[in-house]
């Protein structure tokens, strides 16, 4: 959404009285075949893609955005539906479904005028519906400043049930990255922020690589514009010889492998800015650090990469140290492919990306390729499970979190980009770097996580503090399992304060923070009364998609149902001698009656 002052004409005197019946069967209409066809180059893409596709209801969903944007402007001064037309053309280019570009063809309808999800359910179903109402933001002025933390809240709920909600919602944000600078210097470096504080994270965890260079790049644009013209000028002025080497590394490369008959192609692979920076800082450098940079994609199994992988080991001498087997190991976005640095011609390091066919398209697309690149005579029905037990892990939590900030805070734990996996009960547990035993223990379960009490790493007994690496095998033992087989004295049960100084996981702060919550106090006080009264009602809310920007309407209730204040109708909430249901019912009433 990027409204201008326009936005309370477009939501009154612009749109014409017309019947919905008559609306939906004039959008039935053919598109009338002339040069100016807006649509033209949307459906030209889709169809390059997804040769049977139907166009008409794609203009149709096109008349019908036009007709509920017209009168609203964007920042730029452009006509509004510019910007959903370039968010389903985006989605077109990752080779998403018809369904999805409706979707986004219309996916700031219902925020930002008159049509309703109703309307839009009986023109377009239910499908459709469920995308728009997924990326569908809560108003500021009713939530407050908790609107942002609830939109992303309800937009992961979505997607547990649809996964293209979130890639409608990157969509989305690119066109917003790109058409940034019409917005003042504030807001663009809070809304970069914001995109790299989640969506970025979300986008790499979805593996959709095409998308994450750019976001990653227009942040750096925005947040450090001095060191983008730095890495800009490195990359258009600063390596003029690169062409020709690359052509000439690539030339050996296929030479190479077309004589061990490998069938592959060989092409160059640039990094992108973001990529450049992050190096050169990581590594303290004064200029740009980057390497030239192939990609090698084998076309047949994956035993041909390491066939590759020898090929071009014969060839060049590999840098010691700078081998990753990612096929074996993939990355938390499953991302494969192997990774090795040789010295090339004229004892040059270059970077060499080796990949399957397969792998390749997983790496550019990740969850969309499965739209992109469908099996024959099999409807996809999107992510593997395996895809998606990141999500599945996310929605656990949001079960147990009541507070929206909390369940933010948790989720960007999840998709923190530094992260390792370790081992437990015989499967594989994702942390967040720098994780500790405890974390493993609240990932394997709470009560193995409150009553945990000895652990060893790769065997070896070890403090709960230690600091765990990628790959590490740990074995958590309780109050009772310690006592038998280490010998240990047993302490206290339930979980230690001192812990909350070193566990990294969202998920085990807050486990930890619920059991002191619960034990630590004899009984329960008014103050925690009044707030357990309020998040019940704050629940209640959620399960309606509404909430409230301030306790105006609630002292009303109190005041109308006859309660002295505001809170002690919370603490007849807490105490259930008033429903939650019922407060929420009446709240509804009062705030949606006319004045």
């Amino acid at each position: 959404m990027d409204l201008d002052a326009g936005r309370a004409a477009a939501l009154g005197d612009a749109f014409p009285a017309e019947f919905p019946l008559a609306r939906r069967l004039r959008t039935l209409l053919s598109w009338p075949p002339t040069d100016d066809d807006p649509v033209a180059q949307l459906v030209r893409i889709h169809r390059s893609v997804h040769s049977g596709s139907d166009a008409a209801v794609l203009r149709r969903a096109y008349v019908i955005a036009e007709s509920m944007h017209r009168g609203q402007f964007r920042k730029s001064g452009e006509p509004y539906i510019t910007h959903p037309l370039a968010v389903a053309q985006i989605c077109a280019d990752l080779g998403m479904d018809t369904t999805t570009l409706v979707a986004a063809l219309l996916h700031d309808t219902v925020e930002d005028t008159r049509y309703t999800l109703e309307a839009l359910d009986v023109d377009f179903g239910p499908e459709v519906a469920h995308l728009v109402d997924g990326v569908t933001k809560f108003d500021k002025a009713f939530y407050g400043t908790a609107a942002e933390a609830e939109t992303i809240r309800k937009m992961i709920i979505a997607a547990g049930k649809d996964v293209r909600v979130l890639i409608i919602k990157l969509a989305d944000r690119l066109h917003n990255m790109r058409t940034l600078d019409a917005r003042s210097p504030a807001s663009r470096a809070r809304i970069a922020r914001a995109t790299a504080e989640v969506l970025v994270p979300l986008c790499d965890r979805l593996g959709i690589q095409t998308l994450k260079r750019e976001l990653d790049d227009a942040v750096l644009m925005h947040l450090e514009p001095t060191e983008y013209d730095r890495i800009h000028a490195y990359v258009t002025r600063g390596r003029p010889d690169w062409a020709p080497y690359l052509h000439r590394v690539v030339a050996e490369a296929r030479v190479v492998l077309r004589r061990d008959r490998i069938d592959a192609r060989v092409d160059p692979r640039p990094r992108h800015y973001y990529s450049i920076w992050k190096d050169t800082v990581a590594g303290d450098h004064t200029t740009p650090y980057d390497l030239p940079r192939i990609v090698v994609v084998v076309d047949g199994p994956d035993n041909d990469c390491y066939a590759a992988l020898g090929a071009i080991h014969g060839l060049w001498r590999p840098v010691p140290g700078r081998f990753k087997d990612y096929i074996a190991s993939p990355k938390n976005n499953l991302y494969r492919s192997l990774h090795t640095t040789v010295s090339g011609p004229g004892d040059r390091s270059v970077e060499v990306l080796i990949r399957t066919r397969s792998m390749h398209r997983s790496a550019e697309y990740g969850i969309a390729a499965d739209f992109r690149y469908p099996q024959p005579g099999v409807r996809s029905g999107g992510p593997s499970a395996e895809q998606l037990a990141w999500l599945r892990r996310v929605l656990d939590r949001e079960q147990e979190t009541t507070d929206s900030t909390q369940f933010l805070q948790s989720l960007r734990g999840d998709l923190a980009e530094s992260q390792i996996q370790v081992f437990a009960d015989g499967r594989p547990v994702i942390l967040p770097a720098g994780a500790t035993p405890v974390d493993v223990a609240y990932e394997l379960g709470t009560h193995r996580g409150d009553h945990c009490l000895a652990a060893k790493i790769n065997g070896r007994l070890a403090p709960l503090s230690s600091e765990l690496e990628d790959g590490d095998v740990v074995e958590i033992f309780t109050e009772t399992a310690a006592h038998a087989e280490l010998d240990l004295t047993v302490a206290p049960p339930g979980p230690r304060k001192e812990w909350l100084g070193f566990v990294k996981s969202p998920h085990a702060q807050m486990q930890i923070n619920r059991w002191f919550a619960k034990h630590e106090e004899p009984g329960i006080s008014i103050a925690d009364k009044v707030r357990l009264g309020r998040a019940a009602i704050g629940l209640a809310l959620r399960r309606h998609n509404r909430g409230l920007a301030s306790d105006l309407p609630l002292r009303r209730l109190a005041e109308e149902g006859g309660y002295p204040d505001l809170d002690t109708m919370l603490v007849a909430v807490f105490d259930r001698t008033l429903e939650p249901e019922a407060v929420v019912h009446q709240l509804i009433t009062l705030v949606d009656q006319p004045d």
